[in-house]
């Protein structure tokens, strides 16, 4: 069988076992490949190891982000600027050590 050359962000099931992970890093100076099952737990394979297994690509699942109790809300807006609605917070009490510029340091 030939070999399934790990790619990161990519998921994997192992026909043997049936588990499913994501590749999450592989390191080839310690050539090692570093997965993250359904359930979130971490683990390691080395090349021959990987080699060895019986894989198959498989789609990202549904309910993968379920083991971190995460949303389709957790990242509708991850790049967009939060203002709160309002800005009378024990921080806006704070003053600067910026004064015109230059640092104040008095």
């Amino acid at each position: 069988m030939k070999s399934t050359i790990p790619q990161i962000g990519n998921w994997y099931r192992e026909i043997q076992q049936g588990l499913m992970f994501e590749v999450v890093a592989v390191d080839d100076s310690a050539q090692t490949i570093e997965t993250q099952f359904i359930d979130g737990a971490i683990t390691e394979f080395d090349f021959d190891s990987w080699r060895e297994m019986l894989l198959e690509e498989v789609e990202e699942p549904e309910d993968w982000r379920n083991a971190y109790e995460l949303s389709s809300e957790d990242y509708a807006n991850a790049d967009d600027t939060f203002y709160p609605e309002d800005w009378s917070g024990p921080l806006e009490m704070i003053e600067t050590d910026i004064v015109n510029g230059m640092y104040d340091d008095f």
